[in-house]
């Protein structure tokens, strides 16, 4: 009996094809938005959580804020040099300790010159930042302490300055300083927050202080905790040691920042999946638009076919046979348009996916999901039409024209 529901349903959907198709649109529009909406936000916050990680391992960044005095807010005093030699010996839950300072400073090579961020630091700077050299070296012992005129370049430089030539032992100058390329590095591209890893020039701290700025300040420190899970520990430490150098009393607002990437991290993601959620949401209103749109056009298909009823009633059909005969093909024309959606909604996120650059992560629970509330929507909106089918008069229905 069930077989000869379905093929009645498939006959009477095939018979009016494009009214069919026009129904399960919703459904369709429904099912695939959902699972792009959320197929994508999923992409999004593996995307996010991997850029913030490519900045630094477990990165910790103290810097210098601002303090009150009176009714005017200015500038804290810098770090020194001092200060980050006091967190690698105190704090005993950091790896590796990168004090750094820089600033924008126009650099020439032959006839070409760009502006780039130039970056004073030591060679745990590589480490704490997760930079790799594509080629060349990092820094001798000697070029740190004495502050020899050497320099890497980040690969968006190199392109700017070198463009097909080899920059290895090349003499760029930068500022007013003559300074010999030692090292390039491998290209980490643009961050979550839009600026570009590979857009500056490191050399040694020492070299920077005496010859690009004229000072001993550090602009700040990065820090690379231990292990994932002591980044909170390590905060408390060195925000402890930080208010004991800088004499701060406990209870009063710090002049300096602790931040750390794996709490922004986390905040991202939680950002993008609550955004994820609301557009799944969203999407999933379709459906209902679409539950209803199977309803009306159910309606319609018992009105036109009222007398087929009364005959099929009078020479026996039962009532219930009646109502399983239209809410199968109502589950029908749903599950056709959950099928056509899954299509729909997976093709449509890998290609926005591979467009803007987004990572395509199959999850097969929610494609399950919005295929199964795509035929629960069916059973709930063909139920009422297919009711009022089987409560017809056989008499009244034989009569109707």
């Amino acid at each position: 009996m069930l077989w000869t529901t379905l093929v009645m349903a498939f006959r009477e959907i095939r018979r009016n094809a494009l009214r069919s198709f026009l129904t399960t649109l919703g459904i369709v529009i429904g099912v695939g938005a959902v699972i792009a909406m959320v197929t994508l936000g999923q992409g999004a916050t593996i995307k996010v959580t991997g850029d913030v990680a490519k900045m630094g391992n477990n990165l910790l960044t103290v810097s210098p804020g601002s303090e009150r005095r009176g009714a005017v807010s200015v500038a804290a005093t810098m770090f020194t040099l001092d200060d980050a030699n006091a967190i690698r010996r105190d704090v005993s839950s950091v790896r590796f300790v990168a004090p750094t300072a820089s600033r924008a400073t126009s650099m020439v090579y032959a006839n070409r010159n760009y502006t780039a961020t130039v970056t004073g630091s030591i060679n745990a700077y590589l480490d704490v930042r997760g930079y790799a050299l594509d080629r060349g070296r990092i820094f001798s012992e000697t070029e740190q302490r004495v502050g020899m005129p050497v320099c890497v370049l980040g690969e968006t430089v190199r392109k700017e300055l070198f463009g097909a030539e080899e920059a290895l032992d090349a003499t760029i100058r930068v500022g007013k300083l003559a300074c010999r390329v030692v090292g390039v590095f491998a290209s980490k591209g643009q961050s979550t927050f839009g600026f570009d890893q590979d857009d500056f020039v490191l050399m040694p701290l020492a070299t920077f202080q005496r010859r690009i700025a004229g000072t001993t300040d550090v602009g700040a420190i990065f820090v690379s905790a231990r292990d994932e899970g002591s980044t909170v520990k390590a905060k408390r430490q060195i925000e402890a040691l930080m208010r004991e150098r800088r004499r701060i009393a406990l209870g009063a607002a710090p002049d300096f920042a602790v931040r750390d990437m794996k709490e922004i991290s986390d905040t991202l993601a939680t950002i993008t999946r609550a955004l994820t959620a609301l557009l799944g949401a969203v999407a999933a209103v379709s459906l209902l638009v679409g539950g209803i749109g199977i309803m009306n056009i159910m309606l319609v298909s018992v009105t036109e076919r009222t007398r087929e009823i009364g005959i099929r009633m009078a020479i026996g059909a039962r009532a219930h046979e009646v109502l399983l005969q239209f809410v199968v093909e109502a589950i029908v024309l749903s599950v056709l348009g959950g099928l056509l959606g899954m299509g729909l909604g997976l093709a449509g996120s890998f290609a926005v996916a591979r467009l803007v650059g987004l990572p395509f992560v199959l999850m097969p629970e929610v494609v399950l999901l919005a295929f199964a509330f795509s035929a629960a929507v069916g059973i709930a909106f063909g139920i009422f039409p297919a009711r009022k089918a089987s409560r017809l008069n056989p008499i009244e229905a034989l009569r109707h024209e």
